[in-house]
C-alpha cells in the first residue's frame, strides 16, 4: 500500500502551528498572555507591572501591631501566628495575590485582607492599564458611591467616573485567576434597603466628609466604601475598604471591627485613616 505524503501547504502549516505553541517572550514569560490577533498588527501596550510582590510580608509589623490590637495580649507564639497572616490561594500569583489577617481582643475583633490583582488584557486594541481601568471603573459602580453634590463633579481627577453604569467589557478578562471575583468590598454586594447597604448617607457613627467616596492622591484612581452591618442579632460590624489602581494593577484593602458590646458602634474616622494609611503605604511600594 502506498503511503500518502503531506502536501508542502500542509507541513508549513503544522510548522507554524508548532512554532506558533512553544514560542516565548524575550523576558521569558509565558506567551498566554499575548493579545489576541497581535500577529497581523501592532498591538495595544502591555502593562507596566508584569510581577507582584509577596502580600503577607507586605505589611510591616509594626503597623500589624496597630492593626490588629489584640493580636498583642496574646502569647508570643500566637502572635506570630497572627502576625504571618493566611495567604489567599490563587492559581497564578502573577495575577493575583492576597493575605489576611484576624485578631480578637476582650473588647473587639479587629480583620484586615488584602487583594492585589495584576490586569491582563486579550485585546490587540486594549492595553492592560485601559483593562485595569474598565475593572476598577465596575467595582466603583459596584459599590454605589454618594453622587457628588452639585458642582462639586464627578471625577476625583483621576480618570474614573464616581458613579454610572459599568463601563463596557467590565467584569474578569479571559483566562484571569478568579472568573467571578467579588466586588471591591465584601459588604458592596449588598442590595438596597439591606443594614449596612454601601452609601447609605448617614450610616451610624459615620459623620459628614467620611462617606464613601471618591479619593484624590491615591494610586491613579481610588475610592473608599464604609459599610456597618449586624453580625447575628445585635452585634455590629464596620468594614472601611479602600480599591485603588496604579497603571494595571488594582488593590483592595478591607478592614473592619466588631466591638464586643453590643452597644458599641465602630469609630469610621479611625478606620478609615488606618485603612487608608495602609493603602497608601501598598500604593508606595509600586514606586520603588
Amino acid at each position: 500500500m502506498r503511503r500518502k505524503g503531506y502536501a508542502p501547504g500542509v507541513a508549513a502549516l503544522l510548522a507554524a502551528l508548532v512554532t506558533g505553541c512553544t514560542g516565548g517572550t524575550a523576558d521569558g514569560s509565558a506567551t498566554s498572555e499575548a493579545k489576541a490577533g497581535a500577529a497581523s498588527g501592532p498591538a495595544a501596550a502591555p502593562g507596566k507591572y508584569r510581577t507582584l510582590y509577596e502580600p503577607c510580608g507586605a505589611v510591616e509589623r509594626a503597623m500589624l501591631r496597630d492593626l490588629l490590637p489584640g493580636a498583642a495580649q496574646l502569647p508570643e507564639e500566637q502572635q506570630e501566628k497572627v502576625f504571618r497572616g493566611t495567604a489567599a490561594v490563587t492559581y497564578d500569583t502573577d495575577r493575583r495575590v492576597g493575605c489576611s489577617w484576624k485578631a480578637d481582643a476582650p473588647d473587639a475583633s479587629h480583620n484586615l485582607r488584602i487583594d492585589v490583582e495584576r490586569v491582563v488584557s486579550y485585546d490587540q486594541d486594549v492595553s492592560d492599564e485601559q483593562r485595569a481601568l474598565e475593572v476598577y471603573t465596575g467595582k466603583q459602580d459596584a459599590a454605589q458611591l454618594p453622587v457628588p453634590a452639585a458642582g462639586g463633579g464627578g471625577q476625583s481627577g483621576t480618570g474614573a467616573p464616581a458613579t454610572g453604569s459599568p463601563a463596557p467589557g467590565t467584569g474578569t478578562s479571559p483566562g484571569t485567576i478568579d472568573p467571578s471575583p467579588a466586588p471591591a468590598s465584601s459588604a458592596a454586594s449588598g442590595s438596597p434597603g439591606t443594614p449596612g447597604t454601601p452609601g447609605t448617607a448617614g450610616t451610624p457613627g459615620t459623620s459628614e466628609g467620611l462617606e464613601p467616596r471618591v479619593l484624590d492622591g491615591l494610586g491613579d484612581s481610588a475610592f473608599l466604601d464604609d459599610v456597618l452591618t449586624r453580625t447575628g442579632s445585635t452585634a455590629r460590624h464596620r468594614t472601611v475598604s479602600v480599591v485603588f489602581r496604579t497603571s494595571n494593577v488594582i488593590v483592595t484593602v478591607e478592614y473592619g471591627e466588631q466591638p464586643a458590646r453590643v452597644t458599641e458602634i465602630p469609630d469610621s474616622k479611625e478606620l478609615q485613616e488606618k485603612a487608608r494609611g495602609l493603602a497608601q503605604k501598598l500604593a508606595d511600594r509600586f514606586d520603588d
